[in-house]
């Protein structure tokens, strides 16, 4: 452990002794590096940045970088990512604005493969795996336990619940509620998630519970409206986190939901 000679840190970036800065990377002013991180080289972390415990970032990435929207005029921004991430090779991650909440913020145990792009203000949750050139514009917000394929890209002020999958070189301009499967371009629903909940270790009977609820959504040919009464109903009778979940995905879109 230790910071390599080659790399420049400013004098107000707070690093815990236990973090590893490799050679040739730049840690800018107000960064703050949490125990047991490791920057592993030609890495550019920009503030104000605040990186939790056990995060890794490979080499080529820029993380904290500001953000290329015309409307930001040099305002004091954040980026705040929590615990045990792993940004791979040239992952760049922008600052938020003052147009929105002026934070970017990026929660536990995701990965971000090589060349994702997580733009300002987006709002990214826990467990999520994000592959190679996968992108957000600004505003997205994700879930937990998300996946989206290489090559993928979503509109700005998008939201994908949690547990939904996104296919390679999908391109979504609506939100997706969670549980969902969706793919090609522009993104159509497949159906549920039902491997990646299964992984998850969600159980039978609430798969079977989202299933029904899905065919409500997608199959029935209601109107929303309708289709939310008798979700509703269903959770009176089922009491299911999961159904629970689903429902309020659709509930507070704003952009409205991939149907």
């Amino acid at each position: 452990m230790g910071i390599d000679s080659s790399s420049i840190i400013s004098s107000s970036a707070k690093i815990h002794p236990s973090v590893d800065v490799g050679p040739f990377c730049i840690i800018g002013d107000n960064v703050e590096l949490g125990e047991g991180t490791s920057v592993l080289s030609h890495a550019i972390i920009k503030g104000p940045t605040k990186v939790g415990k056990n995060n890794i970032i490979y080499q080529f990435s820029s993380i904290g970088e500001d953000t290329p929207d015309k409307k930001y005029n040099g305002e004091h921004t954040k980026l705040i990512i929590g615990d045990n991430n792993t940004f791979r090779e040239g992952v760049t991650i922008h600052r938020g604005t003052i147009q929105d909440k002026g934070i970017t913020e990026i929660g536990n145990d995701n990965l971000l493969m090589a060349y994702t792009h997580v733009a300002h203000d987006c709002l990214i949750g826990n467990n999520n795996v994000f592959a190679n050139n996968a992108g957000l514009a600004g505003h997205v917000i994700i879930g937990d336990f998300v996946v989206m394929g290489g090559y993928s890209a979503v509109h700005q002020f998008c939201r994908l619940g949690d547990h939904s999958f996104v296919g390679m070189n999908t391109s979504i301009t609506m939100d997706i509620p969670a549980f969902l499967k969706v793919a090609s371009n522009p993104a159509r629903i497949l159906g549920l998630n039902s491997v990646g909940m299964t992984r998850n270790e969600i159980s039978n009977d609430s798969i079977s519970i989202l299933k029904k609820a899905f065919k409500l959504v997608y199959k029935k040919q209601l109107k929303l409206d309708e289709a939310i009464q008798r979700l509703e109903i269903m959770m009176s009778e089922t009491n299911s986190i999961h159904l629970e979940t689903f429902i309020k995905s659709i509930q507070t879109s704003s952009r409205g939901i991939l149907r």
